[in-house]
């Protein structure tokens, strides 16, 4: 089965939000093994939403909509899609009466335009709206399909998910099951050197990398019947990258580092502190996020002046006379204080020059130092990582938690 998706809506051409709905409906796709080869994105206009109609259907088994389904004039998907399927829409009772006592539970009468939303195919197969007033509508001819989801997301996941996703595993024989390997301290090339003949060899399953800030991720993907085959196919490849890759490996299950490194310290029950200059608390955020991080994460300061980093790390004065706050010397004294002050088994530290100023030629924007410190001593790192504030503070915290991870694999 083929599929395309076409987006409606002239606030996503000229850029007032953010198209989320795409992004979910190629993830889910592919998951159900549905091939996209395509991805529209058309305004409020008849024609032309039309034609992207027309030559979507040309092209692909089933067409994906979301958006326009609204009580206003503008809104216009259902008409344009029953004109180009030959559908007559009617007034269908029992959404009427879903979207009338969708108002009447919030205490408001329903405003004669939103009746409009309850026009739909008399043949189609009309998809319930349990989050919002628009519902949705699948309409088949001559062996394809369009389906009309609402642009809210979370109106139209839900509704993808309860009706969209059972009704698309009737019509495909198999499915895509991936597995995710989440790469940090080598690039991209790199890796793709060290896998060159499993990248040039791949037939199903399949194997595309993808780079985000700092790290490399590999997804590994089979056209299978079930889960059960698609891991029997993805084992061995998965195996011989990780015996290839090591340690710079630290997840096959699409976790995030922090989340590596918070199950590690809980294993091993050790506990962490951490002392931040540069990054401004970020890898307090990051370890923050995740679920159950209270029992082993004791506290976090950012030390940003020389007098903090003093007083409160115990940094001796004479240090930063003679290294700098940006140093192998003060991150080592940062470390080791934040574990002292804190109790922790392990503190880990950073400093650094984010920029876009404070810079020289002796210490440019993007020197980073960072250290950890636990019961066999400590161990700090010399990085350059950019000229771009943001860049350097996100490369800065991963860089970190991911020296904690290796001490704790050691």
């Amino acid at each position: 089965m083929t599929a395309e998706i076409i987006s409606v809506g002239t606030e996503l051409l000229m850029g007032q939000i953010v198209n989320t709905n795409s992004q979910y409906i190629f993830k889910r796709l592919s998951e159900l093994g549905v091939n996209v080869y395509c991805e529209t994105t058309v305004g409020d206009n008849a024609q032309r939403l039309q034609n992207a109609i027309e030559t979507a259907l040309s092209r692909a088994d089933t067409v994906i909509l979301t958006g326009g389904l609204g009580p206003t004039v503008d809104d216009i998907t259902k008409e344009i899609a029953a004109q180009v399927m030959g559908k007559t829409l009617k007034l269908h009772e029992e959404s009427a009466k879903a979207i009338d006592e969708y108002f009447k539970k919030r205490g408001i009468p329903m405003p004669p335009q939103n009746e409009k939303q309850a026009m739909l195919p008399d043949d189609g197969i009309i998809l319930e709206n349990e989050c919002g007033t628009a519902p949705g509508c699948i309409m088949e001819k001559d062996g394809k399909s369009l389906i009309l989801l609402p642009g809210p997301p979370y109106e139209m996941q839900a509704m993808f998910e309860s009706k969209v996703a059972p009704y698309l595993k009737c019509g495909s024989d198999a499915i895509l099951y991936s597995r995710i390997v989440r790469i940090y301290g080598i690039g991209e090339s790199q890796v793709q050197q060290e896998l060159i003949d499993i990248f040039e060899n791949q037939t199903n399953p399949t194997i595309a990398p993808y780079v985000k800030t700092g790290e490399t991720t590999l997804r590994i993907t089979a056209r299978c019947h079930d889960e059960e085959e698609g891991e029997k196919m993805i084992s061995p490849i998965l195996d011989e990258i990780q015996r290839r890759l090591g340690t710079f490996v630290y997840s096959t299950n699409d976790e995030e580092l922090e989340e590596v490194v918070v199950k590690l310290l809980k294993e091993k029950g050790k506990t962490i502190a951490l002392a931040e200059s540069c990054s401004g608390g970020l890898i307090a955020s990051k370890i923050v996020s995740v679920s159950g991080c209270s029992e082993v994460f004791i506290e976090s300061a950012v030390t940003y002046s020389n007098d903090a980093k003093m007083r409160r790390l115990g940094v001796r004065e004479e240090t930063l006379k003679a290294y700098g706050a940006v140093s192998f010397e003060t991150a080592c004294e940062m470390a080791q204080g934040i574990r002292t002050t804190s109790g922790a088994q392990i503190g880990a530290s950073v400093t650094g020059i984010a920029g876009p100023g404070g810079g020289s030629e002796e210490k440019p924007v993007g020197l980073v130092y960072i250290a950890v410190a636990d019961e066999n001593g400590v161990n700090a790192k010399e990085l350059r990582l950019g000229n771009v504030r943001s860049v350097v503070r996100e490369r800065a915290a991963k860089a970190v938690i991911d020296m904690v991870r290796q001490s704790l694999i050691k």
